[in-house]
């Protein structure tokens, strides 16, 4: 079934960030992830928002969570959170 990652994010340091993101896009790819929502209008109807909002479908949730724990995004993660405060989930598709 299809997992899809959630991340809203508050970046605090934009060229650290860009080091997390150049290295972190290869790795969805690599683990067959696609972006839905990346960055982008965001309209908050309830509750707290952060200034940045992404979707990412995986195949499944075994993919998903394979691709977090996998060497090239934790090395993007070594940039990413140091230099932003982020929610980070994975969701099952219906």
């Amino acid at each position: 079934m299809t997992a899809y990652t959630m991340a809203h994010i508050d970046v605090k340091d934009d060229a650290a960030y860009a080091k997390y993101a150049a290295l972190a896009g290869p790795a969805v790819a690599k683990y067959g992830g696609e972006f839905l929502a990346r960055g982008g209008e965001t309209a908050v109807m309830e509750g707290k928002a952060r200034s940045r909002n992404v979707i990412i479908r995986f195949k499944d949730m075994a993919t998903a969570k394979a691709f977090y724990h996998s060497p090239e995004y934790q090395e993007a993660l070594s940039h990413g959170l140091p230099a932003a405060d982020r929610d980070y989930l994975f969701v099952e598709g219906v």
